[in-house]
């Protein structure tokens, strides 16, 4: 009757059956709070205490959202859209656009990547770059959850293995230096060298999501995608105050480490510049909210879910428990340590969250076992990362729903979660074993 277990499953299993995120995960917040020991009252004071933690993301989308739909205003977007649909040539055939589909998915992995090492602005390229692409997607019969996928990879495995960016806070500053504060002799150098062994699982989950799964042509609504992405006029003056806004967007956003004030100073620029002249500032502001407003409330909801499951304590007591069922064997026990870090990302959402939470536990149990430094960094990183992929409430699914559902016809269980959780949980589960065995 663990807590964790019991909410997690929940929270999964209602989201399957359709129903809302949002509901699911305050439904099992509730529930973790109730198995786990506590009151009611105390239920609640943990959940409402941990809704702020989810704020400032959910106020970042919403600008996001607002200054991308003035993107899609001022004609660049469509100018976009019209260059490269224009590379297909006059005679769509198969091979040419073949061609178009292979460097549209191989740009999106390079900026999905990129958002992460090169141009640490993590998800915040997703809301403004995915939307007008939706117009060529449609041309190309391409499969959005293969786009999902896509985006995933590069929002994730960058991370797990390349030590700048984001890579570098979740590989030094918060997994080595977990390691290293539960009396684990690891080095700087030790750490990309044990996770390119669970890197490859998630290699081979987009390969499989490439080449098998969703190569095949999908059929959308092109009317949908018009009434929601409408190609506006394209005019030079406003193509060079979008790039100009752009930039500073991308500029404030590097200086301040807030995506709040550089999709302000973004949406600002647009304003003032007369670019928005022919629609109303407030329509657009509003329509952008709308777009990404039951993103933010799921990550609003999903801070909450974390600190109810954090409150309860039943994340040690989990983990304990696991002591009595491994006995000696060395092969279980970094099998279930591993769904362990599943269950735990997978609820709060975050695997930068889960290293603290995980690390005092995981470390004196692989030492015990008899892990090697390299194999108990393999071990901690992989259950760390497991379940970001494919977690209803993580930024790696709640980010390409964000830009592929901008027409209403990506859904963010069925066509991010799912296809995410099936191709990279599955196989880095299975690496991140080999690579806790081997190493």
């Amino acid at each position: 009757m663990n807590a964790v277990v019991i909410a997690v499953c929940l929270m999964l299993g209602l989201s399957l059956a359709r129903v809302n995120v949002v509901i699911a995960l305050t439904v099992s917040a509730l529930v973790a709070g109730l198995v786990g020991g506590m009151d009611l009252q105390h239920t609640v004071d943990a959940f409402n205490t941990g809704l702020g933690g989810g704020a400032q993301i959910a106020l970042s989308y919403a600008l996001l959202g607002a200054f991308a739909v003035a993107l899609s205003h001022s004609g660049l977007t469509t100018l976009i859209s019209r260059r490269v649909i224009s590379t297909l040539g006059k005679k769509h055939n198969s091979t040419n656009m073949n061609r178009v589909r292979w460097t549209l998915l191989l740009a999106i992995l390079a900026m999905a990547v990129s958002s992460q090492n090169l141009l640490p602005i993590h998800i915040a390229f997703i809301p403004i770059l995915i939307p007008p692409l939706l117009h060529v997607m449609s041309k190309l019969k391409l499969d959005r959850r293969l786009v999902a996928c896509v985006l995933t990879f590069g929002l994730v495995t960058t991370y797990m293995i390349l030590p700048i960016g984001f890579g570098g806070i979740f590989l030094n500053d918060i997994l080595l230096a977990n390691l290293n504060s539960n009396n684990l002799d690891a080095v700087r150098e030790q750490i990309p060298t044990a996770m390119l062994i669970p890197a490859l699982g998630m290699i081979t989950g987009l390969l499989v999501a490439v080449f098998i799964s969703y190569r095949k042509p999908r059929e959308y609504k092109e009317e949908v995608i018009l009434a929601a992405e409408p190609e506006e006029g394209v005019n030079t003056k406003n193509i060079a105050i979008a790039v100009v806004a752009i930039a500073a967007t991308l500029a404030v956003q590097l200086l301040t480490g807030s995506m709040i004030f550089g999709a302000l100073i973004g949406f600002i620029i647009f304003s003032f510049s007369g670019a928005l002249k022919h629609v109303a500032d407030q329509d657009v502001f509003n329509q952008g909210v709308r777009m990404m407003a039951n993103i933010g409330f799921i990550m609003i909801s999903a801070a909450g879910f974390a600190a109810v499951v954090k409150e309860t304590g039943d994340v040690s007591s989990l983990v304990d428990s696991l002591s009595s069922i491994i006995g000696d064997n060395k092969a279980l026990a970094a099998f279930l340590m591993l769904i362990v870090g599943l269950l735990i990302t997978m609820g709060i959402g975050s695997s930068f969250s889960t290293i603290p939470i995980i690390a005092t536990i995981y470390v004196p149990l692989a030492m015990s076992f008899g892990f090697s430094v390299t194999a108990t960094i393999a071990l901690v990183g992989t259950a760390a990362a497991l379940g970001d992929a494919g977690s209803p409430a993580s930024d790696s699914t709640l980010g390409p729903t964000a830009g592929l559902n901008a027409d209403g016809q990506h859904d963010h269980i069925k066509d991010s979660v799912i296809p995410t959780f099936i191709h990279y949980n599955i196989p880095l589960l299975i690496f991140g074993w080999i690579a806790a065995m081997v190493l």
